[in-house]
C-alpha cells in the first residue's frame, strides 16, 4: 500500500514537474505560444499542424492565439516567429535582430569555425560583407555591368541549343531526352558561370558543364538536408553521430564538401598565378587584401577559408534559389497555360525572334517582369527567412525579446496577406501592371528579406532570371511530359529553400 502511495505521488510530482516546465516562459511579458514537450520544446507541435509547410503551421498557431507574434521553446531555445506584415518589416530593419545563431549546420560547413557571410554576424560579419559587396560590385555584381550580362546571354543561347538539337555531351542525356528537359537543372548553368565569372572572370565551357551540373546537384543536397529552423539536429547535434542519414547530417556535410572542393580548386589556381601590381578579379582583389593583413592586423578576418566560404555564400542562391524560382513559374504556366500565350505575345511584339531578350527589353516588358514577381511573392523560397538572432535584450511589438532569442519572420503571411494583396490565393501577374507599365511601388513583396541582411543577390537574380527566363520562352513552348493538363500543384521539399521534386516537361521549338 505504501509502494502504490509513493508511485502515485511521484507520478503527480512528474505531471507537475512537466507542467510547469510546458509553460516556463524565459520571461514573463514573452509572446504567447504553444506548450514546451520534452527534448524539442514545441517543434512537436509545430510540425505536427503541418508537417511540409512550417510557414502555414506558423499562421495557424498565430490565428489559434490571437497573436501577431508567436513565442515558444524551440528545443533550448527561446523562439519568437513574427507573423504580422508591418511588423515582419519593422523586425527585418531592426539591428537588434541582426544577429545569426551559432548553431552546427554553420559550423560543420565552416571548418567547425564560424566562416562566411550568411552564419556570422558582429564586426567579423561587417568587415566581410561590406567588402565583398564593394569589391564584388566591380566585377558585375550588384548592378548591370556588359561582360556579366554577355556571359549570362551566351549560356541561354547554350541553353536553348542543348533542348533544341540534343545533347553534345554526356552529361547532358540527363538533362535532354528527345523534346523533354529535367527541371529544375536545365537552368543551372546561365546562373552558375555568371556568379564564376565575378569571382575569376572565367566560365566553365560547355565541355565541362558537369562539373557545374554535379556541383548544382550537390548545392541542393545541402539545402534539402535540413528544415527551415535547423530541424532535429539543430536542437539535438549529437544526432549527427547516431543517426548521421536520418538527422540529413550526412547529405549537409556531403553538399558542403563538394562545395568547399569546387572553390578550393578556383583559390588555389588564382592564388599560384596572383600578381599583387594587378587585379583580374574579385579573387585576386580578396587575396591582396588578405596577404596584406596578414603582416599588418594582429586579428584580421580576412584568410583562405573565410575566402572560401564567401564564394560558397554567394553560389548557394546561383545553384539552386533562382532554378527553383523559374521551375515553380513553369509549374504556374502548366496550371494556367493562359499565362504561356500573354507571355510569348509580348515577347514577339517587343524582341521578336531575331535576337535573345536583353537587359535594355526589360522595362518593356512589364507582363513577362510580372510574372518573375508575382510567382516569387505566390511561392516564398524560404518562408520563414534564415533565422535572426537578438542581439540584446530589447521590447518589440509590446513584448519583451531576450538577448539571445531566435527570430523568424513568417513571410507566407506577408506574400499572402488579404488586406495587402486582395487575392493573394491567386496567381496574378497583373497586380503589378498599370496603363500597361510595371509599377514596382505594388510589389510589396520582400522575397530577398530586408534591412542589413537583406540578400546581397538580389540584383544578380533578378536581372539574370529576366534574362534565361525570357530567352526560354521565346524559344519554346511548354506543356507537361504526357501532354495532359497538370490539375494541381506537386508536392514542395521542404529544406532551407522550398523546392519541387525532380520533373520533365516537353518543350517545342516555336521557330
Amino acid at each position: 500500500m505504501i509502494g502504490v502511495i509513493i508511485s502515485v505521488l511521484l507520478i503527480i510530482l512528474f505531471c507537475l514537474r512537466f507542467y510547469k516546465n510546458a509553460y516556463i516562459k524565459p520571461v514573463d511579458n514573452f509572446p504567447p505560444g504553444p506548450p514546451s514537450l520534452p527534448v524539442y520544446g514545441a517543434y512537436w507541435i509545430v510540425l505536427m499542424k503541418q508537417l511540409n509547410n512550417l510557414g502555414g503551421s506558423l499562421r495557424t498557431l498565430a490565428a489559434e492565439y490571437n497573436t501577431k507574434i508567436v513565442g515558444f521553446y524551440l528545443g533550448p531555445y527561446a523562439t519568437v516567429v513574427i507573423d504580422d506584415p508591418k511588423l515582419i518589416k519593422e523586425g527585418l530593419y531592426n539591428e537588434d535582430f541582426d544577429g545569426r545563431l551559432d548553431i552546427i549546420v554553420a559550423r560543420m560547413r565552416s571548418y567547425w569555425k564560424t566562416l562566411g557571410i550568411f552564419f556570422t554576424d558582429g564586426y567579423f560579419w561587417h568587415v566581410q560583407r561590406r567588402f565583398t559587396l564593394r569589391y564584388m560590385r566591380d566585377y558585375g555584381f550588384g548592378r548591370r555591368e556588359e561582360s556579366l550580362e554577355a556571359v549570362v546571354a551566351s549560356e541561354t543561347k547554350e541553353m536553348i541549343d542543348m533542348a533544341r538539337n540534343g545533347p553534345k555531351y554526356p552529361a547532358e542525356n540527363e538533362l535532354v531526352k528527345g523534346d523533354l528537359i529535367c527541371l529544375q537543372h536545365f537552368f543551372d548553368v546561365p546562373f552558375m558561370n555568371g556568379m564564376v565569372h565575378i569571382f575569376a572572370r572565367t566560365t566553365f565551357p560547355r565541355s565541362e558543364y558537369k562539373v557545374l551540373f554535379d556541383l548544382a546537384r550537390a548545392t541542393l543536397l545541402f539545402q534539402r538536408g535540413t528544415n527551415d529552423f535547423g530541424g532535429a539536429l539543430t536542437i539535438t547535434p549529437w544526432l549527427k553521430d547516431v543517426l548521421p542519414g536520418y538527422s540529413g547530417y550526412s547529405n549537409l556535410k556531403k553538399g558542403n564538401q563538394a562545395l568547399l572542393n569546387f572553390f578550393d580548386k578556383i583559390i588555389k589556381h588564382a592564388l599560384a598565378t596572383h600578381d599583387k601590381t594587378y587585379d583580374r578579379h574579385f579573387l585576386d582583389v580578396y587575396i591582396k587584401k588578405w596577404k596584406e593583413e596578414e603582416t599588418t592586423v594582429k586579428k584580421t578576418t580576412f584568410s583562405e577559408h573565410q575566402l572560401q566560404l564567401v564564394c560558397t555564400d554567394y553560389m548557394f542562391p546561383a545553384a539552386t534559389g533562382v532554378q527553383s524560382v523559374l521551375t515553380f513559374l513553369l509549374e504556374r504556366i502548366l496550371l494556367q497555360p493562359e499565362i504561356q500565350d500573354k507571355i510569348h505575345e509580348e515577347i514577339d511584339r517587343v524582341v521578336g525572334r531575331d535576337r535573345l531578350p536583353t537587359l535594355d527589353d526589360r522595362r518593356n516588358m512589364p507582363y513577362t517582369e510580372a510574372c518573375i514577381r508575382e510567382i516569387m511573392r505566390y511561392e516564398p523560397l524560404v518562408p520563414l527567412g534564415v533565422p535572426h538572432r537578438a542581439m540584446k535584450a530589447s521590447k518589440f511589438g509590446g513584448y519583451d525579446i531576450p538577448e539571445n532569442t531566435v527570430i523568424s519572420f513568417n513571410y507566407l503571411t506577408l506574400h499572402h496577406d488579404k488586406e495587402t494583396w486582395g487575392d493573394p490565393e491567386n496567381f496574378r501577374p497583373e497586380r503589378f501592371i498599370e496603363n500597361g507599365q510595371l509599377q514596382v511601388s505594388k510589389d510589396k513583396s520582400l522575397p530577398f528579406g530586408a534591412g542589413k541582411r537583406l540578400c546581397a543577390g538580389e540584383t544578380f537574380a533578378r536581372q539574370s532570371m529576366f534574362q534565361v527566363f525570357s530567352g526560354f520562352m521565346q524559344a519554346f513552348s511548354v506543356s507537361t511530359a504526357d501532354g495532359k493538363p497538370l490539375q494541381k500543384p506537386m508536392k514542395r521539399i521542404q529544406g532551407i529553400i522550398t523546392t519541387l521534386p525532380e520533373f520533365w516537361v516537353r518543350v517545342t521549338p516555336r521557330f
